[in-house]
């Protein structure tokens, strides 16, 4: 299952990066991406797992990057 999210305030690619790393180091998550440029970020796990992985990414983001307001799409 996939989840997509609108990172508005993520300001440089830097930043995408180490979130995009950070992100794909939680357990369950089978892929996370990071495109700075469109400000998208899409998650994938397991359709079980997703509530939770999506959960604990978004409390993720929200520590690493405060000033950016997340978006579900």
């Amino acid at each position: 299952m996939r989840r997509s999210y609108r990172l508005e305030g993520l300001d440089c690619a830097d930043c995408a990066a180490k979130l995009e790393r950070k992100l794909s180091s939680i357990d369950g998550m089978k892929s996370a991406t990071v495109n700075f440029m469109t400000l998208k970020c899409t998650l994938e796990a397991d359709d079980e797992r997703m509530d939770e992985v999506a959960s604990k990414a978004e409390k993720m983001i929200a520590v690493q990057e405060p000033d950016v307001e997340i978006r579900k799409l």
